[in-house]
Protein backbone atom coordinates (compact mmCIF):
# COMPACT_ATOMS: atom_id res chain seq x y z
CA UNK A 1 0.00 0.00 0.00
CA UNK A 2 1.27 3.44 -1.33
CA UNK A 3 1.66 6.54 1.24
CA UNK A 4 -1.14 8.26 -0.18
CA UNK A 5 -3.33 5.54 1.09
CA UNK A 6 -1.81 5.15 4.40
CA UNK A 7 -3.50 8.88 4.54
CA UNK A 8 -6.70 8.45 3.93
CA UNK A 9 -7.88 4.98 5.46
CA UNK A 10 -10.59 5.79 8.33
CA UNK A 11 -14.02 7.10 8.97
CA UNK A 12 -15.77 9.52 11.41
CA UNK A 13 -17.84 7.88 14.39
CA UNK A 14 -19.51 9.07 17.22
CA UNK A 15 -18.11 7.47 21.05
CA UNK A 16 -20.45 5.21 20.79
CA UNK A 17 -19.16 2.74 18.24
CA UNK A 18 -15.61 2.73 19.35
CA UNK A 19 -15.47 -0.77 20.90
CA UNK A 20 -12.36 -2.96 20.38
CA UNK A 21 -12.46 -6.74 18.87
CA UNK A 22 -11.17 -9.38 21.24
CA UNK A 23 -8.30 -11.63 19.53
CA UNK A 24 -11.27 -14.63 19.60
CA UNK A 25 -13.25 -13.23 16.88
CA UNK A 26 -11.27 -12.48 14.59
CA UNK A 27 -9.14 -15.54 14.58
CA UNK A 28 -12.21 -17.70 12.89
CA UNK A 29 -11.57 -15.60 9.62
CA UNK A 30 -7.93 -16.53 9.15
CA UNK A 31 -9.41 -20.17 7.40
CA UNK A 32 -11.45 -18.08 5.08
CA UNK A 33 -8.12 -16.15 3.59
CA UNK A 34 -5.36 -16.98 0.98
CA UNK A 35 -2.23 -17.41 3.36
CA UNK A 36 0.18 -14.37 2.59
CA UNK A 37 -2.62 -11.91 1.22
CA UNK A 38 -2.87 -8.56 1.60
CA UNK A 39 -5.32 -6.77 3.75
CA UNK A 40 -6.24 -3.54 4.59
CA UNK A 41 -8.03 -2.86 8.44
CA UNK A 42 -9.35 0.78 7.48
CA UNK A 43 -10.73 0.95 11.04
CA UNK A 44 -7.52 -0.01 13.13
CA UNK A 45 -4.45 1.18 15.03
CA UNK A 46 -1.50 -0.95 14.77
CA UNK A 47 -2.65 -2.05 18.81
CA UNK A 48 -5.72 -3.45 16.99
CA UNK A 49 -6.35 -7.33 17.27
CA UNK A 50 -7.06 -7.35 13.86
CA UNK A 51 -3.42 -5.98 12.97
CA UNK A 52 -2.17 -8.34 15.25
CA UNK A 53 -3.49 -11.76 14.39
CA UNK A 54 -3.20 -11.52 10.61
CA UNK A 55 0.46 -9.92 11.06
CA UNK A 56 1.46 -13.34 13.62
CA UNK A 57 -0.44 -15.27 10.69
CA UNK A 58 1.73 -13.84 7.60
CA UNK A 59 -0.68 -11.63 6.54
CA UNK A 60 0.54 -8.34 5.49
CA UNK A 61 -1.44 -5.85 6.86
CA UNK A 62 -2.14 -1.88 6.27
CA UNK A 63 -4.44 0.10 8.55
CA UNK A 64 -5.61 3.29 9.43
CA UNK A 65 -8.01 5.01 11.66
CA UNK A 66 -9.84 8.30 12.01
CA UNK A 67 -7.98 9.00 15.61
CA UNK A 68 -4.63 9.32 12.90
CA UNK A 69 -7.19 11.34 10.67
CA UNK A 70 -7.08 9.27 8.27
CA UNK A 71 -10.90 9.17 6.29
CA UNK A 72 -12.10 5.44 4.71
CA UNK A 73 -14.65 7.63 3.30
CA UNK A 74 -12.25 9.67 1.26
CA UNK A 75 -10.06 6.64 0.11
CA UNK A 76 -9.76 6.39 -3.59
CA UNK A 77 -10.15 2.63 -5.04
CA UNK A 78 -6.57 3.43 -7.41
CA UNK A 79 -4.71 3.60 -4.27
CA UNK A 80 -5.83 0.58 -2.42
CA UNK A 81 -3.14 -2.35 -2.94
CA UNK A 82 -5.10 -5.09 -1.13
CA UNK A 83 -6.70 -8.28 -1.45
CA UNK A 84 -8.95 -7.75 1.46
CA UNK A 85 -10.56 -5.35 3.49
CA UNK A 86 -11.19 -6.26 6.86
CA UNK A 87 -12.15 -4.35 10.46
CA UNK A 88 -14.67 -3.79 13.22
CA UNK A 89 -16.66 -0.63 11.58
CA UNK A 90 -18.59 1.53 13.48
CA UNK A 91 -21.81 0.17 13.90
CA UNK A 92 -23.91 3.22 13.55
CA UNK A 93 -22.30 3.80 9.41
CA UNK A 94 -23.49 0.39 8.03
CA UNK A 95 -24.94 1.08 5.15
CA UNK A 96 -22.09 3.62 3.95
CA UNK A 97 -19.78 1.82 4.78
CA UNK A 98 -21.09 -1.21 2.90
CA UNK A 99 -21.73 0.75 0.07
CA UNK A 100 -18.50 2.17 -0.27
CA UNK A 101 -16.67 -1.40 0.37
CA UNK A 102 -18.93 -2.63 -2.71
CA UNK A 103 -17.26 0.20 -4.90
CA UNK A 104 -14.28 -0.83 -4.19
CA UNK A 105 -15.40 -4.57 -5.70
CA UNK A 106 -12.46 -5.91 -3.25
CA UNK A 107 -13.24 -8.61 -0.93
CA UNK A 108 -14.24 -7.95 3.10
CA UNK A 109 -15.40 -8.72 5.80
CA UNK A 110 -16.99 -6.67 8.55
CA UNK A 111 -18.11 -7.42 12.02
CA UNK A 112 -21.67 -5.90 12.74
CA UNK A 113 -24.31 -6.31 15.14
CA UNK A 114 -25.83 -9.04 14.10
CA UNK A 115 -29.14 -7.39 14.75
CA UNK A 116 -31.77 -6.21 12.49
CA UNK A 117 -28.29 -6.99 10.22
CA UNK A 118 -30.52 -6.60 6.69
CA UNK A 119 -33.35 -4.84 8.08
CA UNK A 120 -32.56 -1.75 6.30
CA UNK A 121 -33.87 -0.94 2.52
CA UNK A 122 -30.47 -0.27 1.96
CA UNK A 123 -28.29 -2.83 3.57
CA UNK A 124 -31.15 -5.73 2.38
CA UNK A 125 -30.62 -5.05 -1.24
CA UNK A 126 -26.86 -4.18 -1.06
CA UNK A 127 -27.20 -8.07 0.13
CA UNK A 128 -29.18 -9.03 -2.54
CA UNK A 129 -27.48 -7.75 -4.96
CA UNK A 130 -24.23 -8.58 -4.53
CA UNK A 131 -24.54 -11.96 -2.29
CA UNK A 132 -23.26 -10.96 0.95
CA UNK A 133 -22.09 -13.71 3.09
CA UNK A 134 -22.81 -13.91 6.73
CA UNK A 135 -20.22 -15.51 9.14
CA UNK A 136 -22.09 -15.52 12.77
CA UNK A 137 -20.37 -15.76 15.57
CA UNK A 138 -21.10 -17.51 18.66
CA UNK A 139 -21.30 -17.22 22.00
CA UNK A 140 -21.61 -13.00 21.80
CA UNK A 141 -18.67 -11.37 21.62
CA UNK A 142 -17.23 -9.84 24.65
CA UNK A 143 -15.76 -6.38 22.84
CA UNK A 144 -13.01 -4.27 24.33
CA UNK A 145 -14.53 -0.76 25.77
CA UNK A 146 -11.50 2.18 26.19
CA UNK A 147 -10.54 1.22 29.71
CA UNK A 148 -9.53 -2.13 28.90
CA UNK A 149 -13.21 -3.95 30.43
CA UNK A 150 -14.73 -6.87 28.16
CA UNK A 151 -18.38 -6.30 27.74
CA UNK A 152 -21.21 -9.03 26.88
CA UNK A 153 -23.47 -6.50 24.74
CA UNK A 154 -27.03 -7.69 24.12
CA UNK A 155 -26.32 -8.96 20.71
CA UNK A 156 -24.61 -11.81 18.57
CA UNK A 157 -22.24 -10.87 15.96
CA UNK A 158 -21.69 -11.65 12.36
CA UNK A 159 -19.46 -10.83 9.58
CA UNK A 160 -20.87 -9.45 6.58
CA UNK A 161 -18.75 -10.25 3.39
CA UNK A 162 -18.38 -10.67 0.04
CA UNK A 163 -16.03 -12.43 -2.04
CA UNK A 164 -14.62 -14.17 0.71
CA UNK A 165 -16.68 -17.44 1.66
CA UNK A 166 -18.45 -19.88 -1.76
CA UNK A 167 -21.70 -20.47 0.53
CA UNK A 168 -24.05 -17.60 2.22
CA UNK A 169 -23.93 -18.72 6.19
CA UNK A 170 -21.33 -19.85 7.96
CA UNK A 171 -21.57 -20.36 11.79
CA UNK A 172 -18.29 -19.88 14.21
CA UNK A 173 -17.87 -20.76 17.93
CA UNK A 174 -15.36 -18.83 19.63
CA UNK A 175 -14.02 -19.42 23.17
CA UNK A 176 -14.58 -16.17 25.33
CA UNK A 177 -12.21 -15.23 27.59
Amino acid sequence: MNNAWTQTIGVNHNGSDEWYTPRNAVEPLIKYLYPGSKILCPFDTEESEYVKVFRENGFNVSFGHISTGQDFFKLERKDIDADYIISNPPFSLRDKILERLVEFRIPFAMLFNANGLFDSKKRFELAKYYDFSVIYLSPRVRYIDSLGNRNSPPFQSAYITMGITPRRLYFERIENV
